[in-house]
């Protein structure tokens, strides 16, 4: 996946605006696009994705539970992951009744995990893993200062942060692994995927307007605004989440807007808002090379905030190892181990098959966490600039553009 001018030129060709499902104008293969994520059938929105939102909700009070020396449990944790309908594992009592959990969308894409359920329950595994080690290696040690082959507490500035024995602060690869885990493959792999979009008379339907059963959208639209909650799902304004891009949680909405703010990605988070709008008007207007499209320049470029982001991170920590601080480098190597680990779920935007398999992605964090026997407390610089190296050898950027600001 080098880059898509041909995905990119025909979005030019096909962007123009447009307002509403029933506006939208399909003449001579042109899709009208709204200035605004804004879909109407009649006077009825015909967007929806609140399952999306109550999940980023779920992982966002979950990531800081794992915190809560106080309160928090491992099977308090591993609750609120597997959450089931009506148990109070959470501070919102809506998010309580849900009858949605992370665990059960996580590693859980059609493309790669519907006959690949061994790295499925592999991958959910770690998780769980994530949230033992942190509640029994952790937890007893928060009071006692980190060293070498001892979990504890470090200072890190005006900050306290909480290592394992090898460094790695649990939390941070966590969350920064179901990044991609679950949001990353839900929109890639799964949501935007055309066997999802395309399943069984999906297409028929969208062409004919057949709606869900009591409800205003068809399913391929409602495909669509799933893969798009996923990144949006908490904005202050989600018909114009680019108003606040990178404050809305702390998942792949923070990082987008991250890379954003990068001079030498500064058009990234339009280009996918951009591609999430024509897509979903090229739906409406049953123009599925438009979508198709789009979903090629979207695969692209959330591919590249993880492997950026990822980047960024390694060569904060080698920063803070060249300045003579290596426990201060901890937090930045957590932060890239997760975004590492997150590359599974990157997509090749050319073709079905992963950017990094997971064979390549497990060398990646061997490097990181055993390329010393005491993991990041003698990780090498050299060691860093191998591993992002290796990373943006997939993309059409250097270590060096990642990692300005």
């Amino acid at each position: 996946m080098k880059n898509l001018v041909i995905a990119s030129l025909l979005s030019s060709l096909f962007f123009i605006s447009c307002s509403s499902d029933d506006d939208t104008l399909v003449e001579d293969n042109l899709v009208e696009a709204p200035a605004t994520y804004t879909f109407m059938r009649g006077d009825e929105s015909t967007v929806s994705f609140s399952g999306q939102t109550t999940r980023i909700l779920m992982a966002g009070e979950l990531a800081t539970a794992f915190n809560d020396f106080d309160n928090a449990t491992e099977a308090s944790l591993k609750a609120m992951f597997d959450h089931q309908t009506g148990d109070n594992d959470f501070s919102d009592a809506d998010l309580n009744a849900s009858d949605k959990n992370i665990r059960s969308k996580t590693a859980a894409s059609y493309d790669y995990f519907a006959t690949n359920t061994t790295e499925s329950a592999q991958i959910k595994a770690t998780f769980e893993n994530y949230i033992s080690s942190q509640v029994n290696e952790v937890f007893p040690n928060t009071m006692v200062a980190a060293a070498p082959g001892v979990a504890g507490q470090i200072a890190d500035g005006t900050k306290t942060r909480y290592v394992s024995a090898k460094g790695l602060e649990y939390n941070q690869a966590f969350a920064k692994s179901l990044l991609g885990a679950l949001m990353a493959d839900q929109i890639l792999n799964n949501y935007l995927s055309t066997a999802v979009l395309d399943e069984a008379n999906n297409r028929e339907n969208n062409d004919n307007g057949i709606t869900e059963e009591d409800k205003p959208y068809t399913t391929m639209e409602h495909k669509w605004d799933e893969a798009y909650g996923y990144l949006y799902g908490t904005s202050a304004n989600p018909e114009n989440p680019n108003l606040t891009i990178g404050e809305d949680d702390k998942f792949l909405n923070e990082y987008v807007g991250r890379v954003n703010d990068d001079s030498d990605f500064s058009t990234i988070a339009a280009e996918i808002f951009d591609a999430f709008k024509l897509g979903r008007a090229a739906i409406v207007a049953k123009n599925y090379e438009v979508r198709d499209a789009q979903v090629q320049i979207i695969r692209e470029k959330i591919s590249e905030v993880i492997a950026i982001r990822g980047i960024y991170y390694l060569q904060a920590g080698k920063a803070k190892i060249n300045d003579g601080n290596p426990e201060g480098a901890f937090h930045a190597l957590s932060e890239a181990y997760g975004f590492v680990y997150s590359l599974r779920f990157t997509r090749n935007s050319e073709s079905t098959t992963p950017l990094f398999s997971k064979t390549e992605v497990d060398a990646l964090l061997d490097m990181l966490m055993n390329s010393a026997d005491t993991g990041f407390w003698n990780i090498t610089p050299e060691t860093l600039d191998a591993v992002s190296e290796a990373i943006a050898a997939k993309f059409n950027f250097t270590v060096a553009q990642a990692t300005s600001i």
